[in-house]
This record gives structure tokens, sequence and C-alpha cells, in this order.
């Protein structure tokens, strides 16, 4: 489209400048428009003619009958100036979602009766038969552990950032990856019937569900175009016909005129060019602040946000625990036993101890470190036999030990109990600075839902002052949980779901605007989402919606301005006040102060 506009606008150039047939107009005329032209052709054959094509077809062949073929080709070439920014604003961001989900697995180890391993395709294998997930692999199906203890990265589902420890009887789900030990485990489900394979369902489905309102131009023109031709068409009727039984002169030449006239003045172009213009203006505004937005539908969407969705590990919180709490006998000395015998462990919670303590790691005192299956570990320290993990492990020990909430590590040495220490998904900077602007900006009800148990949630839910949160949840869950939220949310208002994993790629495009982070956010969460915040920073949300506000706020300027002159021009002109040219000056000088009113959204609005 580009190359036609500038071949357009430089054949106009050369046919101004040089004294050739007037007729010659003609052809910029049809390279900037000819597409329009059959538009308007395929809508009158299919019986619903009455849309911008339509107008613009009328518009601009009335302006060549009347011998204004510059009118003509420059408000095709400004049509189609305008259709090209929507179209870049919008592009083609709305890749295939589910090739970018790396969650399905390829590969899956199957265990023949006489004891031999096959790698076949997940597909293939029916419930009962067993197969084998090596540590590094994805768990290619839903199932049951018979052998083996490992550890579990849901993150890619649940978002859940503690690893799930598993051991004989558990569950385990499609798309994840077993960190640590060997596990045997029995399929409970076909592969179209696993979580993996309902995730990828679930994107394409809510994808296609999600509705998008029709541009604005369109439905204007609905209503604008037929009321414009039966106008012009009955100026130039009824005035001559109503003379003509008065016994007076028709003046058929002069109604005509005037109805071309007419016609020529009707036609759009301070909306065709500053709508779309002003949606491309405040898409480069939030751009300049780190705000992606991918289209005019989408900004919006965002203006109209009253209800706020958000997924908590790594989009709220971190991602990352701290220890928040050390209690005991002698909380220092456990601390420090507890970081120095998991040293050696690659576990999240191992590394927040060891960056708590922050003191020697002195990798001579330990030895004889050793892993126990779903309870912890225990290591010499210092000749001290210490134990690290969970209550299990202290019940196992025989020690008693108080009760505490959350995420929780025991630590007992030569037999005694040292003391607890209480780790925690911390918030991000500036969250409740988050919450508190949304709430400023008329955001009626936040919401949080997460994977994480609901004593992880609770607290956070609680810091960060949002009205309720839902934990526990899987992708389908949460889904479910939107669509009620959906249902509930106030009339003529949209609903923000922000997240930043792969698990929320569903949710996102079911929202009504899905909103992704974009330095830490997986690829399927960028490309499933409308919005996304370059930097991470949830206070950037707010900035959104005022800069999506800000934006719809110029688009309605120039509608009632550009409606107000253009009406008015119109009875003007049909009353036979002003002529042509006049005519002209007026629709050109709307279009402009139109367009500079537009520019006015590249500036971003301060909170």
């Amino acid at each position: 489209m580009l190359y036609r506009i500038l071949a357009a606008a430089g054949l106009t150039v050369l046919l101004a400048l040089l004294p050739l047939p007037r007729w010659l107009w003609l052809v910029p005329y049809l390279v900037a428009g000819y597409d329009i032209l059959l538009g308007a052709f395929h809508g009158i054959r299919s019986r619903d003619p009455f849309d911008e094509n339509f107008l613009m077809a009328v518009a601009t062949v009335g302006a060549v009958l009347l011998g204004e073929y510059q009118e003509a080709v420059a408000v095709m070439v400004f049509f189609q100036t305008g259709e090209l920014f929507q179209g870049y604003a919008v592009g083609k961001s709305r890749r295939s979602i589910a090739a970018l989900m790396d969650i399905r697995p390829d590969v899956a180890n199957l265990e023949t009766p006489s004891g031999e391993v096959t790698a076949v395709s997940p597909d293939e294998l029916a419930v009962g038969q067993v197969i084998l997930v090596r540590p590094g692999e994805r768990v290619p199906l839903d199932g049951i552990v018979l052998e083996g203890f490992s550890a579990l990265d849901t993150a890619s589902l649940t978002g859940e950032s503690l690893p799930r420890e598993v051991a004989p009887g558990d569950e385990v789900i499609s798309g994840c990856v077993n960190l640590s030990g060997l596990l045997r485990v029995q399929v409970t489900k076909p592969f179209g019937e696993s979580t993996v394979a309902r995730i990828l369902d679930l994107v394409e489905n809510s994808a296609m569900k999600k509705s998008r309102s029709e541009a604005f131009i369109t439905r204007f023109a609905r209503v604008y175009t037929p009321a414009v031709c039966l106008s012009a068409l009955a100026l130039a009727i009824l005035p001559p016909a109503i003379s003509l039984l008065l016994g007076r002169d028709a003046l058929w030449g002069t109604w005509i005129y005037r109805a071309l006239s007419f016609l020529v003045i009707s036609c759009p172009c301070a909306l065709v060019i500053s709508i779309p213009l002003s949606f491309f203006g405040g898409i480069g505004g939030a751009s300049a602040q780190g705000i992606l937005v991918k289209g005019g539908t989408d900004l919006e969407a965002l203006a109209a946000a009253r209800t706020v969705v958000f997924d908590k590990t790594g989009t709220l919180t971190r991602g990352r625990f701290s220890v928040t709490e050390v209690q005991g006998e002698a909380p220092r000395r456990a601390l420090e036993l507890a970081a120095l015998a998991e040293q050696y462990s690659t576990h999240p919670i191992s590394r927040s101890l060891r960056e708590s303590w922050a003191g020697d790691p002195a990798r001579h005192k330990v030895e004889a470190v050793q892993e126990l299956a779903g309870h912890g570990l225990s290591a010499l320290v210092d000749s001290l036999t210490v134990h690290v993990g969970n209550r299990r492990l202290m019940d196992a020990l025989g020690l008693d030990v108080p009760d505490a909430q959350g995420t929780v590590v025991y630590v007992a040495a030569d037999g005694a109990y040292l003391g607890c220490i209480t780790l925690a998904d911390l918030s991000k900077e500036g969250a409740v600075e988050a919450i508190a602007a949304l709430k400023k900006a008329g955001v009626s009800r936040t919401v949080m839902l997460t994977g994480d148990s609901e004593e992880a949630a609770r607290p956070v839910a609680a810091q960060l002052g949002l009205d309720s949160f839902f934990a526990g949840l899987l992708p389908q869950d949460k889904v479910t949980r939107v669509e009620e939220l959906l249902a509930s949310k106030p009339a003529k208002s949209t609903l923000c779901f922000v997240g930043d994993g792969v698990n929320d790629a569903p949710v996102l495009s079911r929202a009504d605007v899905g909103v992704a982070m974009g330095a830490m956010g997986s690829d399927a969460a960028i490309e499933a989402a409308d919005v996304v915040l370059m930097d991470d920073d949830p206070r950037k949300l707010a900035l959104a919606i005022a800069i999506a506000r800000k934006t719809l706020s110029i688009v309605r300027q120039n509608i009632v301005f550009s409606l107000v002159v253009k009406i008015g021009c119109l009875l003007l002109t049909a009353l036979g006040y002003t002529n042509m040219w006049w005519a002209i000056f007026a629709d050109v000088g709307v279009m402009v102060l139109a367009v500079l009113n537009a520019t006015r959204a590249l500036k971003a609005p301060r909170l």
C-alpha cells in the first residue's frame, strides 16, 4: 500500500506541474483507490453497500464527474494513508500462539513389558502404559508415579515458583519439568485429554472466542453513508421537481451541481485520517513509555478497564524466595547451618538461604550430604549431624516443633531442634503503588489468581491491598475464574488480565485486554497479550490506562468537531451560500486541525 500511495502522490505532483490532459488524473486516482472502488462494488453486489468504501467511492466519483480530479485523488490518498497507519499499528503481532508454546513434549520414553525403553510420540501412548521421565525432561502425559522421588518445576503450568516434591502414588501432569530423580509413571490419560493438550486448546479457542468491536469508521459509515447519499439524491431531485410543480424553472444543472458538491463535502477526510492517527499517536506515546499496545482496538478496550486481574508470581511478586523471619532457640546458628548444608543444592529455597546468610561457604566443613526425598536433607557440618527440611522430617526425627504459616524450613543439629526459617516470595517494587494507582484511576476491582497455596497467596493479597484472590489454580481454573469475572463486570467496561508465564496465555487471550510482562515474560504470554509492559513494572498499567483514555478523549473531540463543521458546511452548500471551493477549503481545514489535535496523543499524560 505504501508504494501505491507514493506512486499516486508522485503522479499527482507531475500532473500538477505539466500541461497534460485532465483525464490523466484518473491514473493516480485508480492507482490509489482501485481497491476502494472494488470494495464498494462487492458491497453493492452483496446487498451491504453502506460502508466506508461505498462512501469514498460515491464521493470521489462525484468529484470526478464535477471535474474536480485533484480532490478525488487527494481524498483517496488521504484515506489510504489512514488505512496504512492503522494497519501498521496492528501489524502482524498476533502470530500463532500455539507454535510458540514449548510445553508440548515431543518424545515419551515407553517402558515395554520386557523392560526395554523405546522413544515414541506421546500421542501414541495408551492409558495404563508405563513411561520413564529422566531428570531434565518434561513429563509427556498425565499419570501416577510408580517409582522414584523427585521435584517437578510446575511454573510453566501453574506459575508456582516453588518446585513440587513427588513420590510414589503422587499424580503428575504433563508439561512439568523433572528436576532431579528418575520417575516411573503410569499413564492415566491419553495425550488428547492431558493437561498440556488442554492448555494448547484453550489458547486457540480463547483467541477465537475473544470479541473485537468494529472499527469506528465502519460503524459510523453505516449510518452516515446512507444518510448523505439519500440527502444528496433528495437535493438533486426534490427542489427542481417542486419548482416544476409550481410552474417555475427547474434549474436542474444548479441543483445537480449542489448535490455533487454535497457529496464532495461529505468525504470524511478529517475522520478517516485523524481517528487512525489518534490511535497511532496513542500507541506511539505508550511505546515511548515502555508500553507496547498492539492495536487501536486494544487501546480502546484498555480505556474502559474497570476490573484488573493479576497473576501472582513474576507479575506482582519477584518469583524468588527471600528469608523473612528466623525463629527458635538459636536463630542465627540455625540459618548458618542451613545455608552450609544447602550449599550444593540448586533448589530455589537453598539459594535463598545462602543469600540470606551471606557468610563464608566453608565447603571443607560440610560432608556426607544426603538428599531425603520428600523431606529435606542431612549433612555433617563441623562434625554436627544437621537436618534441614519440612515438618515431616522433624516428625521423623521425633522432634516437637512449633506450627508456622507459609513456606517454612526447620533446622535440627545432633537431634536437637534449633529453629525454623520462614521464606516468602516478596512483592515487586512498585506493586503496592500500582494497585493504589489503579484504584485512583477508577478501577473498581483488583483480583489475584495464582497456582500457589492459599497460605502463600493470602499475605501477598493483604500487603498489596487487593480486593480478592483465588489460589491453587491450574490454567483451566484461571480461565474459569476469568469467565466468572467477565460475567460480573460493570456494564460497558472491560476486564484486564496481567500475567507473564506460558500458563497465562489462555487467560491473556480470553480477557478483554491481556497485559504481559515483557522483560521476563514468556514468548507465549507476550504473543497472546494485547498490551506488553516492556520493563515489567506493574505501575505502568495505570499509565497505559491513562494514555488510552487520553487517546479516546482526543478521538471523541475530533469526531464532534469534524461532524459539527461538516454538517454546517453541508447545510450552507445545500442552501447555496457557499461554492465548492469554499466547501473544499473548509473540509481541508477541518482535516488539518483534526490531525494536529491527534498528534497530542503522542505525549503521555502524567499520573
